[in-house]
């Protein structure tokens, strides 16, 4: 099934599912029901009905039911005081009628069995034959603000998939399932990573010892592929007057979405969103020669947006979030090669997590220029920039129009996870309007001004929404380079604890993150406790480990080794660098 089709399939379902509701709930109101990746929704005001996840198969049962009847989308066009009469019941449909009659739109209704429904179409032919009873299943409920604004009623959503085949069904249903335990959130907890407080706030994550380390490793990588390029490290505060994001154009794109502060003087401040603003004022803080080109900072800082609380999820969602963030500035002569080793940087720091990249090339979108600074003549000409970069390494891509930053185009990365899906994770964007927003230049070999490029590089983007897709990625296995606690030592009896502590102590001397569960645990509970906590390796020790000095290690592979300490160490330090 195409793309076409499978939108047209699902979206029908959500016909049958606001069908079914009105069946079994008569005074429901019905809003808006889309199809969306693998299934549907639909949103709904069932006043002071309550429905819960128990109710699910209940509707789908009626559904299915329903189902035999529905030959065709037998569709009628309404004038508008027609339609607004047929919902005179229904505020959700007359707000959406004004806004079709509002844009020249015709209004129709479409009918299937017994039940109508305000839509533009987009269905199958016949649901009867192209609609499998058992390829679809209603899976949860949540809430959801009406058109996403949290200043009006909260509704509830209820959420389907669908397949072509009931196999299809089922596969995906046991990667749902799988998703569930592979849950950052979950997994979170689980390995003591972070935690969220309600004293501190929703999209506030507090990050624990091991999820402090957990980032400090992988901010330490990235910095370790952008050291090798010559990049330097700076620093920034916090927060800024708003006059930074006005010139740079971030107040009108992102005004809704900025803390703002009022100083007892009366001073307007925003805390910072993104970085780049203060980074273009640490290069223009001197007049640069075209020897002193490029120019490339690297800065892992926190940042925060005002996000609308039924937007937030975990890490992958958050209003603080800290960005490993690097901003080049270069003549046009230096663009292809700074932003191919931004390039290189993203691919070597993916292999080692496992992750298969795909591209996709955001534009800007021509025919509606107002979100966008700058003019055409100057995107298109960026665009075509990244389109021979893109053939010069014979990379697949898609294109995404609309899609860019509003200062630039850029290369997007979305990664493959081990469950199939897909997120979007690394960016580079060109951009040549920042600059040009801040005067940013150098003097070139004439000894005039010459205008500068700006790449921005972010490779993980955010470490909290890097961290949400690669805990799910990997189920938490972290490899042993990147995990928090290395190996841990199980004494067998309390007069083996005293060698767990000299053994554990010459392994932290040589650079390992080592600790010894000295609990009056048996030692069958002791090892549970380690698997559980997806601990790489763990040695137990017990009268003969002492006597011999040779340690059994084994890994979670379930593999063991006898080695001396020495042969040990090297077993470890090969691990580690490798990245495995």
């Amino acid at each position: 099934m195409n793309e076409d089709n499978e939108e047209k399939f699902r979206h029908s379902l959500a016909h049958l599912l606001a069908a079914a509701i009105k069946e079994l709930y008569p005074d429901a109101k019905p809003s808006i029901g889309p199809a969306v990746e693998n299934g549907f929704y639909y949103d709904f005001d069932f006043g002071q009905v309550k429905i819960s996840d128990e109710d699910l198969p209940k509707i789908e049962k009626k559904m299915k039911k329903l189902l035999p009847s529905w030959k065709e989308f037998e569709p009628r066009e309404l004038n508008k005081k027609e339609a607004k009469d047929f919902y005179k019941n229904n505020l959700y449909k007359q707000e959406l009628i004004d806004e079709i009659d509002g844009k020249g739109e015709k209004i129709t209704i479409y009918k299937s069995g017994n039940f109508e429904d305000l839509c533009r179409g987009g269905h199958v032919e016949s649901p009867t034959k192209d609609i499998n009873s058992d390829g679809f299943k209603l899976t949860h409920i949540a809430g959801a603000y009406w058109r996403g604004d949290e200043n009006n009623k909260m509704l509830t959503r209820i959420y389907g998939v669908a397949f072509e085949t009931k196999k299809e069904l089922d596969e995906h249903l046991k990667r749902m399932e799988e998703a569930k335990e592979r849950d950052h959130r979950k997994l979170g907890k689980e390995l003591d990573l972070f935690t969220i407080s309600d004293l501190v706030g929703s999209g506030l994550p507090l990050w624990t010892p091991k999820g402090t380390t957990l980032r400090h490793l992988l901010d330490d990588f990235v910095w370790e592929l952008r050291k090798e390029r010559e990049y330097k490290k700076v620093e920034i505060p916090h927060l800024t007057k708003k006059d930074l994001y006005i010139k740079s154009g971030h107040w009108e794109k992102f005004g809704d979405d900025l803390f703002r502060i009022k100083t007892r003087e009366g001073h307007e401040f925003a805390i910072k969103p993104m970085n780049c603003p203060h980074h273009t004022q640490i290069f223009a803080r001197k007049s640069w020669s075209y020897r002193d080109m490029p120019q490339r900072y690297a800065n892992t800082t926190m940042c925060y947006r005002d996000e609308q609380t039924g937007e937030l999820h975990g890490l992958s969602r958050t209003r603080a979030f800290a960005q490993d963030d690097a901003h080049v500035f270069c003549r046009e002569s230096q663009v292809k090669e700074e932003a191919l080793k931004i390039w290189d940087i993203i691919e070597a720091f993916y292999k080692a997590f496992g992750f298969e990249l795909k591209l996709r090339l955001s534009t800007h979108d021509p025919e509606n220029m107002d979100g966008f600074l700058g003019d055409v003549k100057t995107w298109d000409s960026a665009i075509e920039n990244l389109k021979l970069w893109l053939k010069e390494r014979n990379a697949d891509y898609t294109t995404d129009v609309g899609a860019a930053a509003f200062y630039g185009p850029k290369i997007d990365f979305d990664a493959k996870d081990s469950l199939g899906r897909e997120w979007q994770v690394a960016t580079l964007q060109v951009d040549r309007n920042m600059p040009e927003n801040f005067d940013l230049t150098c003097i070139n070999e004439k000894g005039k001004k010459e205008r500068v490029v700006m790449l921005h590089a972010a490779i993980m983007g955010s470490l909290e929404r890097f961290l949400s897709v690669y805990l799910e990625h990997s189920a938490g296995n972290f490899p042993l380079w990147l995990s928090p606690e290395q190996i841990r030592i199980l004494p067998i009896s309390e007069s083996h604890n005293k060698y767990s502590w000299k053994v554990c102590e010459n392994l932290k001397k040589k650079g390992f993150r080592v600790e010894v569960d000295e609990n009056n645990d048996t030692l069958g509970k002791k090892i549970s406790r380690v698997k559980s906590e997806k601990v790489p390796y763990y040695m137990v020790i017990g009268d003969k480990e002492e006597e011999s000095e040779i340690l059994k290690i084994e890994g979670r592979d379930g593999k063991a080794n006898e080695l001396s300490f020495n042969q040990l160490v090297e077993k470890l330090e090969r691990e580690v660098a490798s990245r495995l």
